[in-house]
């Protein structure tokens, strides 16, 4: 019986799928954007063993590509808007009334606008600084901690809360409007 020359690498995505989707999801707030890029670390992975490319640490290899292809989506896709949704609630996309409304949401946008405004000013000065600089001015994390001094992890750490307090706030007065 022949063994499967892939075989080491079903091995490897067996292993390491869920972990390294569970990853991508906590950074990619699209599922299907979040598919898209597991399939593509699992291809690279594909092509590099068949181009004999030696990887000493397969899993530090996954995720630093998985990191790269989270990057190029990123990069690819510009939010032109605030962000979208995740699991944990409605997002600022959500929250505001369509461009193209009539003037009842375009009253409502404008409403919520004010109301996303004055929620930016509430946050603590670091959290609002990461959040502008990183939403707002399309700056990059790695941009910031060189300019801060402030290392990347912790400028991530300051924009989660703020999005979380933001969501928050938001949320009561997207609840205003509902009901």
């Amino acid at each position: 019986m022949a063994l499967d020359p892939d075989q080491p690498l079903v091995d490897v995505e067996r292993r390491e799928q869920s972990r390294l989707l569970q990853f991508i999801r906590r950074r990619v707030p699209d599922a299907r954007d979040a598919e898209d890029i597991l399939q593509d670390v699992f291809a690279e992975l594909v092509e590099a063993n068949r181009l004999l490319m030696p990887i000493d640490h397969v899993t530090g290899w996954l995720f630093r590509v998985a990191r790269n292809r989270i990057t190029d989506l990123f990069r690819k896709k510009r939010p032109e808007r605030l962000p979208v949704s995740s699991d944990d609630g409605p997002g600022f996309d959500e929250l505001l009334p369509a461009l193209d409304g009539g003037p009842d949401e375009e009253y409502a946008r404008q409403l919520l606008l004010e109301a996303l405004k004055e929620a930016i000013d509430e946050l603590p000065e670091e959290q609002r600084a990461v959040f502008v600089a990183h939403e707002l001015e399309g700056r990059s994390f790695k941009d910031l901690a060189e300019e801060t001094g402030v290392s990347v992890n912790t400028l991530l750490s300051r924009k989660h809360y703020a999005v979380q307090r933001l969501r928050a706030r938001l949320r009561a007065v997207h609840d205003e409007f509902t009901t």
